[in-house]
Parts: C-alpha cells; structure tokens; sequence
C-alpha cells in the first residue's frame, strides 16, 4: 500500500510540472552541510547537489551518527514557484545504506521538499520531508525531515 501511494505521488507530481516552462535551476553545484532528523537518531554530514538540466538534480550525501554512517545519492525534480524568486519544490527517491559494526541496512528514501536559493548570494537553504523505508529490515518511518545549508557555484 505504501510503494503505490509514494508511487501515486511521484506521478502526480510529475505530471503536475509539465505545465510550467520555468526552470528551477538558479545555481548549477551546491555543496555543504546536511542534517536528518526526526523520529530517531539525528543524522548530520557534508553533501552535493549538482543539476545536469534545467530541472533535474542529483544529490550525494555521507552522514554520520552515534556508530552509524549512512552513504547515500538521490535524484530530484526541481520546480521554481511561480511569484517567489529563489523558492523552489523538488521531489525525489534516491537509494542509501546505513553501515554499523554489526550490520548494514538498505534504505529508500522518497523526499519532497523546499529550496531557497538567496537571489544575491551564493547560498541556498532546503528542507525536505524525507521518510525512511527500511528495505532490509522492512519498516517504515514517515517522522524523517532533511535540512541542507549549501554553498552554491
């Protein structure tokens, strides 16, 4: 139930933006600090989100907590919303894995969030409702937010 409503979404939304023509991309590299946290342990990192088109992003990210790291990279949708410059709404999924001495676990991690690119300095600010879908262990955590502070070039 849960892979078609994040599955319904995601179509959704994509098919929303293919009524606007604007693109989201006002920077073409960000990289800078990410921090997950939410229902749980409170992840915190350096990451890079880089756009190869107008729209379409990919974000790599390591995070560390208490004996865990968590290595992962992702694919957004970015849309600019119409009458707020700098403001952005992306949509993504991207795979991750959490490494420990005892084990590792292979995440999904759908996202949808806002982005704030400051129109006169290189800085850009997001935040994303990011669940977190256990594959290996087979749980589901909706409480997870992202927050990312990035230096834009």
């Amino acid at each position: 139930m849960k892979k078609i409503f994040f599955t319904s979404l995601f179509c959704t939304l994509l098919l929303f933006t293919t009524h606007y023509n604007a693109s989201a991309q006002s920077y073409r590299t960000g990289a800078g600090l990410f921090i997950d946290a939410g229902d749980g342990r409170t992840f915190v990192g350096p990451h890079i989100k880089h756009f190869f088109s107008a729209n379409n992003a990919g974000q790599a990210m390591i995070l560390f907590a208490d004996r865990t790291t968590i290595i992962g990279a992702e694919y957004s949708y970015n849309q600019p919303i119409p009458g707020a410059q700098g403001l952005s709404w992306n949509v993504g999924v991207g795979p991750q894995v959490a490494i420990r001495r005892e084990n590792s676990d292979f995440l999904i991690r759908p996202m949808l969030g806002l982005e704030f690119k400051i129109p006169s300095a290189p800085l850009a600010f997001g935040f994303d409702w990011r669940p977190w879908w256990n594959v290996s262990d087979s749980f589901f955590r909706p409480g997870r937010f992202g927050l990312a502070f990035k230096f834009t070039f």
